[in-house]
């Protein structure tokens, strides 16, 4: 994919960037960990600081000095999982600010005037997010809503083209696959850069979710990536790259680095764990992380116990490395046509 900030390659895991930073993280940091482009949150940069400051800077790049691309997604999510009180209706969201109770309206047109105001180099469209589980109706008329809700943010897209970016539609439709077919057919119509598969790991099981992305995934363009929003494990991407996915975001990397939870190939570290106290080995044996390059288990565990804040910072490091390090053997394998014998071996090493 060519950005106005660079080429990314696919596929790609968008380290989580909500507030502008990726939590404990530097910009350089990122870069020496592999990250090709992050995700910033539309709903979180509107409410503080603000467009008005954001605008000083020429965008969100700028302003928190990140060179790559940077996705933004909708804030009809967070809307969604945040807001203290919203109202759903055909102009848009009427909400409550979760800080300080304030109403504001997001309407299609206002989320990508703001994701505009940000510098986004992939701008998503607003979609209406449903819970899980939901009858056939609430996910029909949610589906209904946000594809008209698309086409309001082409056009706003559109009088407003900026060169290097893209808009991206979001396909609902819950679990129902006549629904999410016909979402896909109706976002493919609209002929936007790229299409995203909302909804998805809200509480479903893990069947359920991998089944409905790879009954999706083949109905949408194939010349367009395709993007899953908010997901997941290191076996969640693996399966999800073999569906034909192309992008992903997730909190795990870092919100588990925070609760002293390492990935590795051999499976999940609980750095907690008493047998750790006087292990001179680094969290994952060949791992090239700045972490794992200087530290030990023994040093890991002892900054989780005593809660120093050096412990988020280099279980972080260690976590989005190994996401973007997972990410790029996929890609690798694709290239060479092995990635089926890539996927054996990474269920082999967690068995082991």
């Amino acid at each position: 994919m060519h950005t106005a900030h660079g080429v990314i390659r696919t596929p790609i895991f968008m380290p989580v960037g909500t507030l502008g930073t990726v939590k404990s993280l530097s910009p350089e940091e990122l870069s020496a960990a592999g990250a090709q482009i992050i995700l910033g949150n539309t709903y979180h940069l509107y409410l503080r600081p603000g467009c008005d400051v954001i605008s000083r800077f020429s965008g969100l790049h700028r302003f928190m000095n990140w060179q790559g691309p940077i996705l933004t997604d909708s804030g009809g999510f967070q809307v969604f999982s945040l807001a203290k009180l919203f109202k759903i209706r055909e102009e848009g969201i009427t909400f409550q600010s979760h800080i300080d109770g304030s109403t504001h309206l997001l309407s299609p047109e206002k989320a990508v005037e703001i994701q505009n105001c940000l510098g986004s180099d992939i701008i998503m469209c607003l979609d209406q997010c449903i819970p899980y589980p939901a009858e056939k109706h609430q996910a029909q008329d949610a589906l209904e809503l946000t594809t008209r809700w698309a086409a309001r943010c082409k056009t706003a897209y559109e009088q407003n083209f900026r060169p290097g970016s893209a808009l991206f539609g979001i396909v609902q439709g819950g679990m129902f696959k006549y629904l999410r077919e016909a979402s896909a057919a109706a976002l493919a119509e609209q002929d936007f850069n790229g299409y995203a598969l909302g909804g998805l790991s809200v509480g479903e099981p893990k069947e359920l979710m991998f089944e409905i992305a790879d009954f999706t995934l083949p109905k949408l363009p194939d010349n367009k990536p395709k993007y899953i929003m908010g997901v997941g494990t290191p076996s969640d991407l693996v399966e999800l790259v073999g569906f034909g996915a192309d992008m992903f975001d997730c909190v795990l990397p870092t919100r588990n680095a925070r609760n002293g939870q390492l990935f590795t190939k051999h499976g999940t570290l609980n750095i907690s764990n008493a047998h750790f106290r006087d292990d001179t080995e680094p969290a994952e044996s060949g791992c090239n992380c700045y972490t794992c390059r200087h530290y030990s288990r023994a040093y890991l565990r002892h900054l989780y116990m005593a809660k120093e804040l050096l412990s988020y910072r280099l279980n972080t490091i260690h976590n989005v490395h190994y996401y973007l390090n997972l990410m790029e053997e996929m890609r690798t394998a694709i290239y060479h046509d092995e990635f089926e014998t890539f996927r054996k071996k990474f269920y082999a090493n967690m068995e082991r």
